[in-house]
């Protein structure tokens, strides 16, 4: 093994086990968040909230222009110097948070609308339900606000290869939001009887802990800005040439950035029609996914770009090659059996974390059914996290984005056939995402072999094919000792 591949298996482990802490502390805040909500109409209206603030950070800074600005950052750190570097930095995240400040007074003010409207957030909901989801909504966008130069921060130490401190910024950040759900939101502690002094802020001391956790999430990241030698640079300017560069790549991001949001919203207002708990327990269904796929997908993905983006730059495509194959092969191997495990296990883990003072043994039931759904998607989730990255180390945000926009018209449709022609009810709009993101993952490994040749073909199918027989013996101890129990 090379030591550049050497470096890029720690970096993928060194994320992974960070990562793997912040979805325990996460399902920590979960937790809490059940012994004081449970699932319930406030939980729903605070999850569906989320959905408008998420999307401009996503589309402006968070995955949008995070994910076009490291290429171009580490070419301006390697080929440039830092003060460079630095001067490019400040200039894009200027302008991220200017766009990220209008947007947010914009959506602010037609809040309600946007929730009652018929192809808005939340149409399903009851007029007072709409109007506590827009209330929560606007408090949320202070939170994007300092996302919107905290998501650029992680690109910049990214681009400087150094990912401890991003890799703990989740972790903050999940952290605020346990102080607002233990301390905040509750009219007494909800644990073991204990007296501690909480606020009674009810399900707008969860908004709140999302604004405390976002300033740790950018705090605790500004140690290693300042020690790579930072300095801002009070400048916005369009014309740039590094700026422009980040813009091009960004451009196609956002389309397929906004698509992803865009099916996450469609879902969340056909959920809102489906009665309590839906949007919740998809919610919930989805977080169950993310913990496998974020600890294996992201954090290889995370590690990956910016070894890519530099051999690609090179033009060295054998070392390229090599690294590709290998983590496509690993992806899978590692993807596989966790979601096969996850389809036997969730229902009895939930049932031991949360039944009995947290859900209902219905409430249960329903993130069970919904984290079953996700899961049949995870290895197709994990596998667009490297087709994605590997079209943006050769500056191509085209082909990603279009493979984004058919995915979400994918899922859109099968989602309304599930609903209209099947029993699944909130299940068939997680089978829909896990559906669409297998053919969008499939759809891009084929055209990024077909047009650039840069994995081994022969190599990652022996893989797979060793992985399936894995997931099937696995599967088959797990049918034979614990069952599956599908609600």
């Amino acid at each position: 093994m090379t030591a550049r591949r050497r470096f890029l298996a720690r970096t993928a482990l060194l994320i992974a086990i960070f990562f793997g802490v912040d979805k325990l502390v996460a399902l920590l805040r979960i937790v809490i968040i059940g012994r004081v909500f449970g699932i319930s109409s406030l939980l729903d209206a605070f999850n569906a909230a989320n959905n408008v603030p998420d999307l401009l950070f996503v589309l402006i800074s968070g995955g949008s222009l995070a994910m076009a600005f490291i290429p171009v950052l580490s070419e301006y750190f390697g080929q440039r110097g830092r003060d460079e570097g630095w001067r490019l930095f400040s200039r894009v995240a200027n302008l991220a948070f200017v766009v990220t400040a209008v947007f947010s007074v914009i959506v602010a003010v037609f809040a309600l609308p946007l929730v009652q409207s018929r192809f808005g957030i939340a149409p399903g909901f009851d007029v007072s339900q709409q109007h506590l989801v827009a209330e929560l909504m606007r408090l949320n966008l202070i939170a994007t606000l300092i996302f919107s130069v905290s998501g650029l921060v992680i690109g910049g130490l990214q681009a400087n290869q150094h990912f401890l401190l991003p890799a703990v910024a989740p972790l903050m950040y999940n952290l605020g939001q346990i102080f607002g759900a233990l301390v905040l939101a509750p009219d007494e502690f909800p644990f073991y009887g204990l007296t501690i002094p909480t606020f009674g802020l009810g399900v707008h001391g969860l908004v709140y802990g999302v604004i405390i956790g976002a300033a740790l999430h950018l705090g605790v990241q500004l140690p290693a800005l300042f020690r790579y030698g930072f300095r801002w640079t009070a400048s916005i300017s369009l014309r740039h040439p590094g700026v422009l560069q980040v813009l091009a790549l960004m451009g196609p991001r956002v389309v397929g950035m906004g698509a992803f949001q865009a099916s996450e919203l469609i879902r969340d207002n056909l959920a809102s029609r489906l009665g309590e708990g839906a949007v919740t327990a998809l919610t919930y269904g989805m977080f169950i996914m993310q913990v496998p796929e974020t600890i294996i997908g992201t954090a290889i993905g995370t590690a990956l770009l910016p070894t890519l983006a530099r051999l690609a730059a090179r033009g060295d495509r054998t070392e390229l090659s090599r690294t590709l194959t290998d983590s496509l092969r690993i992806m899978v191997y590692l993807t596989l059996p966790a979601a096969v495990a996850g389809m036997f296990l969730a229902r009895p883990a939930l049932k031991l974390v949360f039944e009995g003072g947290l859900f209902s043994a219905a409430g249960t039931d329903m993130v069970a059914f919904a984290a079953q759904m996700f899961l049949l998607g995870l290895v197709g989730h994990a596998l667009v996290e490297i087709a994605a990255r590997t079209f943006y180390a050769f500056g191509d945000a085209v082909r990603p984005t279009l493979a984004a926009v058919l995915a979400m018209g994918l899922q859109i449709g099968i989602s309304i056939a599930l609903l209209n022609y099947t029993q699944l009810d909130f299940g068939g709009l997680a089978l829909a995402n896990s559906i669409a993101f297998s053919v969008q993952a499939a759809g891009l490994l084929i055209v990024l072999y077909l047009k650039r040749r840069v994995f081994d073909l022969t190599l990652v199918l022996r893989g797979w094919g060793i992985a399936a027989l894995g997931a099937i013996c696995l599967g088959a101890v797990l049918a034979a000792t614990v069952g599956i129990t599908v609600p």
